[in-house]
């Protein structure tokens, strides 16, 4: 089901204002705005209630968002982004205090973020634009490049990719900013791709090449991707990769801002890709590895190496890590676009799928947001209109808004960035271990980044599974295994926002997802976490867990001790973890590493046990592991690569039919995946599968009757998981079934068109025949031709209140309103009455008239039109 925004002509008329408020036309969704809503990378998403729809396609002005879904309630209709909604204001909760920051830690040995010997050198280069797959424009080869200047030899390569921001706009107008490609007339590229340079010129002086790319053709042409162009940019990337071999090999083609630097060293890669950027450069590794099944997007040969990712508040829609390529992880404390740091998926979720020998690392930054670490997204600093991320518009939060003691400046969160990635280069690139201690969760600070407080927590390296909740660890005491994304509270985790318990979106239930809860109500009440089997500690130094406790909240202090095998009880020492700054719109439920120390001669373990010391309190141990310092050399494993394929097929007019959602598999030895999809009367269903050595695919049959009613178009999804032994390239596909009848003709009759003063008025809207799905428009009111015209005080108050978000008061014409009236028709019915409650007052008004124009019931049909008429009550 692969659509795209068209580029619009030069010379094409401007459109009109759309109408703001919620439009149904058929099985055609749109909520509509006043303003422009900035561009967000976590997505807009469609639900009603608890029933996800789809994420939005925004219009060109980014004031429409449309979604094809077959509705059932229009009054339950939502709009959120990253579990925040967007179509209501959420107040913060009353008397909400937040602690100061936590201390500064020790000083780490080594400060990465110091410029290094070499001055540097910038330059451009603009290539022709190449074709991707599900694009219809042609996207651009441009990028700005650092280098360093008498570097001997080949250096290494750092390319950076920006996220998904707005692609033009004006210079003369800042409200003028559009999501078109290439831009129209008179409006200017944001030159995204140039706000990393403060990063790119640290990098550059300490001998690393680095390249910044744009994606401003991905970012207007992504919207109905299945992986929100997760594929799409990584091609890009990969089509810079190529370029960059070719010019290591011969310099005679080079632009000449390459010509100028030193070559490329294509053996040592490291990717940095901000938000729905982090995305497409972990797709970049997972392809280069493991390339898509039948790539159109890039067909060349790969001739690099990617030695690891940085991850700046990223997106992971797929829930699909690259296991095998070391990864850093920003995660923004007062990120306001991803603000469920979803983010976290690429260290948990790479648990397990393959030798667990990559080092993936979390870093927790206290104060940051999403755009600045970008300077093209930053006010005062970028070229375009820019704003603060963290719900502008809101009322004040005491974590994040601008000037609180624990919110970070622009130049601040810039300076971390670019030190922790400097950090990440010198370990992924130059196996340089002297910054380990910055990543690994060892707990020590870097003064260039001061005054920022980053904690890091990871795994892998070299580390031992210990405790990895799975379906038959056991729980004992004040500790129970509980499932990260349920929705049931005697089983999930928790109720708070928590970077770890981000749901994969499709998904009714994650089996696999799990943690310990603890919660005590005594000091001493031990909770006892027992492994399906015995574990070999030998070679650990000590005892890593990731334990969070609630934001805020004072230190636990916890007495640490393990079993052997032989029923030994070893105690371990105690550790501390206080509540991270947090409000009611950050997820700072997140776990911090603590350690204690191993004893020599403890064998096997067979139970690891947490001692409270407090009156009571509740925490959550993610996992635990066998820890040692350094890393340990990593050989990607050439794991299986599963992909979900999406198919279309027409509805037909007769009969049943059944064809198979297809996922498919490369590689050898047993693959684990887990499939979510629908079964029949849209219940979500999920099952484990098994893939024997030499099998291939897994499929899901999807049986429908046609008929000659129109009904819409109807995607039955599946989405896939790797468990076990495999990598997910697209995590989503499926069958679209496509509607081939005409939509139903309407009729409008007014049953009481003219109603005295407090009477209902009341229009019947029937169609000719019945349908297989609702039929629905949203009506907006107009100004009658004449006569005077209904105010806000002459409609029942809370039918006004309901239908327009909006109090009545002060008196005003309901033309100059939100109001949304709409008429929906549920499958298998024919009428509607839609009714307008009216109410009385003691002016003498006279005859007052309601005119209301609808959306036709498809975006293809015409509108219709009701007026009604209200006189005075006798």
């Amino acid at each position: 089901m692969a659509a795209v925004l068209s580029a619009p002509l030069a010379s094409a008329a401007p459109e009109p204002p759309p109408t703001p408020g919620w439009t149904v036309s058929g099985d055609e969704i749109r909520w509509t705005t006043s303003a422009p809503v900035p561009l967000r990378d976590a997505g807009v998403e469609f639900w009603e209630g608890d029933r996800f729809l789809g994420r939005a396609r925004e219009s060109a002005d980014l004031r429409s968002f449309t979604v094809k879904a077959v509705l059932e309630n229009p009054a339950a209709l939502q709009v959120r982004s990253a579990g925040k909604r967007l179509d209501v204001l959420e107040p913060p909760s009353a008397g909400l205090s937040v602690p100061e920051l936590p201390a500064l830690r020790p000083q780490a040995d080594v400060d990465p973020g110091k410029p290094g010997p070499y001055a540097t050198t910038t330059g451009e280069y603009a290539l022709d634009p190449v074709e991707l797959p599900e694009y219809a424009a042609p996207v651009e080869m441009e990028a700005v490049v650092v280098a360093p200047k008498g570097a001997p030899g080949k250096r290494p390569l750092v390319l950076l990719l920006h996220g998904r921001h707005f692609t033009c706009y004006s210079k003369s107008d800042p409200n003028q900013i559009r999501m078109n490609w290439p831009c129209p007339s008179g409006l200017t590229a944001v030159p995204s791709h140039k706000g990393y340079l403060k990063a790119q010129q640290l990098l550059a002086s300490q001998g690393y090449l680095t390249v910044s790319i744009s994606a401003n053709g991905v970012n207007a042409q992504d919207a109905m991707t299945a992986d929100a162009g997760a594929q799409g940019r990584s091609s890009l990337v990969r089509h810079h990769l190529a370029k960059w071999a070719d010019w290591a090999s011969g310099r005679g083609s080079a632009p000449a801002a390459v010509k100028s630097a030193p070559a490329a060293d294509l053996s040592k890669v490291l990717l940095m890709g901000h938000s729905r950027g982090g995305e497409g450069v972990n797709r970049a590794a997972t392809d280069s590895l493991t390339p898509p099944p039948g790539d159109t997007g890039f067909s060349g040969p790969v001739r690099w190496n990617i030695r690891g990712n940085v991850l700046i508040g990223p997106t992971i829609f797929g829930h699909n890590p690259a296991p095998d390529v070391p990864s850093v992880t920003y995660l923004p404390g007062c990120d306001g676009d991803v603000s469920d740091l979803q983010g976290q998926i690429f260290v948990d979720q790479t648990r397990g799928l393959s030798r667990g020998e990559a080092l993936h690392s979390a870093l927790y930054m206290i104060g940051a947001n999403h755009n600045y670490f970008n300077s093209e997204w930053t006010p005062g600093q970028a070229e375009a209109p820019a704003f603060d991320d963290f719900w502008p518009g809101q009322q004040p939060d005491p974590l994040c808004t601008p000037g609180a003691p624990t919110r970070l400046t622009a130049e601040q969160q810039q300076t971390m960035g670019a030190t922790y990635l400097a950090a990440s280069a010198r370990l992924f690139l130059g196996r340089d271990e002297s910054v380990l201690p910055l990543l690994d969760g060892s707990g020590v600070r870097v003064p260039s980044a001061d005054p920022a407080r980053v904690l890091s927590h990871a795994i892998g390296g070299d580390r031992r599974p210990f405790v990895v909740p799975d379906g038959p660890t056991g729980a004992s005491g004040s500790a129970r295994v509980c499932q990260q994304t349920s929705r049931d509270v005697a089983v999930a985790c928790s109720a708070t926002r928590s970077p770890h318990f981000v749901g994969f979106r499709g998904a009714v239930a994650q089996p696999e997802r799990l943690s310990v809860a603890l919660k005590w109500t005594a000091a001493g009440q031990a909770g006892v976490i027992t492994p399906s089997a015995p574990v070999s500690l030998n070679g650990s130094r000590d005892l890593a867990l990731r334990l969070a406790v609630p934001p805020n909240s004072a230190a636990s202090k916890f007495g640490i001790a393990v079993t052997d095998h032989n029923g030994l009880r070893h105690a371990l020492g105690s550790v501390s973890v206080a509540g991270l700054p947090g409000s009611d719109r950050t997820s700072s439920l997140w776990a911090q590493e603590v350690r204690v120390l191993l004893p020599s001669g403890v064998g096997r373990v067979a139970s690891l046990e947490l001692v409270p010391e407090s009156a009571s309190g509740e925490a959550w141990l993610i996992d635990a592991h066998g820890w040692d310092k350094g890393l340990v050399p990593v050989v990607p494993t050439r794991l299986s690569r599963v992909d979900a394929t999406t198919t279309a097929v027409a509805e037909g007019d007769s009969g049943e039919q059944t064809h198979n959602i297809v996922v498919t598999a490369s590689g050898n030895g047993t693959r684990v995946v887990r499939l979510f999809y629908n079964e029949p009367g849209n219940k979500p269903a999920t099952k484990l599968v098994t893939l024997a050595s030499g099998e291939n695919r897994a499929e899901v049959p999807v049986t429908f009757t046609g008929n000659t009613k129109w009904g819409g178009d109807v995607r039955h999804p599946v989405m896939v998981q790797a468990i076990s032994n495999a990598v997910v390239g697209a995590a989503s596909g499926g069958l679209l079934v496509r509607n081939d009848d005409p939509v139903p003709s309407l009729t409008v009759t007014p049953v009481a068109g003219s109603v005295a003063e407090g009477g209902t008025l009341k229009w019947r809207v029937t169609l000719s025949e019945t349908a297989d799905a609702g039929i629905g428009a949203g009506g907006s009111p107009v100004a009658p031709a004449s006569g005077t015209e209904l105010s806000t005080t002459d409609v029942d108050a809370d039918w006004f209140l309901r239908h327009s978000g909006q109090e009545p008061l002060p008196s005003r014409p309901l033309s100059s309103t939100g109001l949304r009236p709409f008429v929906y028709i549920p499958a298998g019915e024919t009428s509607f009455d839609l009714e307008v409650p009216t109410a009385t007052d003691s002016e003498a008004e006279g005859e007052e008239q309601l005119r209301l124009e609808f959306d036709g019931i498809t975006p293809t049909s015409p509108g219709f039109e009701v007026i009604g008429k209200v006189t005075e009550a006798v």
